[in-house]
């Protein structure tokens, strides 16, 4: 771990060692006080953040610094000391960039850990010392499961108050493995950390010597990301159909979702079956011979196609489903409506925004015991598996092969609000 001093001049990190991570876990079991830990002794909070840390300090009658308010940002935050809405920062050292997602841990609140994860490298999944796992920070473990992030940490926070205990620790990561067996985790790695303190967060503790593992940031510094996007098949949902009639210019604009795209390339155009030929790959910043996932590209098509907002460009000989009828994993986010057979919603995926009937509800997910039971519905914060009819096809992946063609939002139709977050494990 490298870390620039006052003195050093700063060396960014290269732009293609970015990793995103999201932290979770029950409240008060210390996420946003971690993340303040990680920037303050990493050194990247700016001079007036410092400012305010030490002036509520002094306002509080302590020399403390409130790290937990880099990331609280709304007033409501600040006056109950919670999370509720999903705060972004970014970091580097001179090994890697960083993207956290501090999400919170309110059971009211589990859609923004959602949105957190679902494009996350990486989920910490935090957990109390004297508490041990919690209802919501389990919860957090299954949803980082189904939303396939594929490394998860276990930090386990606050151990300054169990004195340091080896035994406590290892009996809150063996139950974890118990817990987790059946989430088919890829990669799950165990620290214990005091977030107030700084144990074990950017530096190793030594009052823990029986923990010969890395600091957290040394972990999130080391460990290795490959984008699976990048080695998928291409996809490329359109977003937006770029015209300058002056330059003779049409581009299909869009973000790739998977593999990759050069000049010269065959690709499918959805939903007219007809092939055509890239001749260019456009960027803001000048054309490139290959584009990979997850760069936002327009590219330039040797046919005169109609090309619209919801179509996609893929790869000739491996093209997604184009399905209107879906079995879905589903994390139900309201409270009023309750997702039951017959609810009708609107299902936004990539750049498609379809009529959805919800055919059936096959199970409940028991986020205690992983267990499936049956279910005429879903309520607030449900995990279950239900079945959808749509009004026009989606062209889609499983979840587990794609996040981006595989996942979706559920829409109120009424109110346009976020009820649901889709994960597709069938479609036909």
């Amino acid at each position: 771990m490298s870390l620039p001093t006052d003195a050093e001049e700063r060396s960014f990190a290269p732009a293609d060692s970015l990793l995103r991570f999201a932290t979770a876990g029950a409240v008060d079991d210390g996420k946003s006080t971690l993340i303040g830990r990680l920037l303050h002794d990493s050194r990247s909070l700016l001079a007036d953040q410092l400012e305010m840390l030490e002036l509520v300090g002094r306002e509080r009658g302590d020399d403390g610094l409130d790290l937990a308010m880099v990331t609280d940002g709304l007033r409501a935050e600040r006056e109950q000391g919670i999370t509720i809405d999903v705060a972004h920062r970014y970091f580097e050292t001179a090994d890697r960039a960083f993207i956290i997602a501090d999400t919170p841990g309110h059971a009211q609140y589990t859609r923004n850990m959602v949105t957190g994860a679902s494009t996350a490298d990486l989920a910490i999944v935090l957990v109390d010392a004297r508490n041990g796992l919690t209802e919501q920070s389990r919860r957090h473990a299954v949803l980082a499961g189904l939303l396939r992030v594929p490394r998860l940490v276990l930090a386990v926070n606050k151990m300054d108050l169990v004195d340091h205990d080896h035994e406590v620790f290892a009996a809150i990561t063996a139950e974890f493995a118990r817990f987790t067996a059946e989430l088919e985790l890829p990669e799950v790695t165990a620290i214990p950390i005091s977030a107030l303190r700084g144990d074990n967060v950017v530096h190793r503790s030594d009052r823990m010597p029986w923990y010969e593992g890395p600091s957290l940031l040394e972990h999130l510094e080391q460990v290795h990301i490959e984008d699976d996007r990048a080695a998928g098949d291409f996809r490329l949902p359109v977003q937006y159909v770029i015209r300058a009639p002056e330059r003779d210019y049409r581009g299909y604009a869009g973000q790739i979702s998977g593999g990759s795209v050069h000049e010269d390339a065959e690709v499918l155009h959805l939903p007219s079956g007809l092939r055509t030929r890239v001749t260019a790959v456009d960027t803001a910043d000048g054309a490139l011979a290959e584009a990979r996932a997850p760069q936002s590209v327009s590219v330039r098509l040797a046919d005169e196609i109609d090309v619209g907002r919801g179509d996609l460009l893929c790869a000739p000989d491996a093209p997604p489903a184009a399905a209107t009828e879906l079995t879905a994993r589903v994390c139900w986010m309201a409270a009023n409506p309750v997702l039951r057979p017959g609810t009708r919603l609107l299902l936004k995926h990539t750049t498609r925004t379809v009529k959805a009937l919800v055919t059936a509800v096959h199970h409940r997910v028991d986020v205690t015991t992983l267990h499936r039971e049956p279910a005429a519905e879903l309520g607030l914060n449900d995990i279950g598996e239900v079945g959808l009819r749509l009004a026009q096809p989606v062209f889609c992946d499983p979840y587990e092969r794609n996040r981006l063609t595989g996942g979706g939002l559920l829409v109120d139709e009424a109110t346009h609000a976020t009820v649901g977050a889709v994960m597709i494990t069938e479609a036909r």
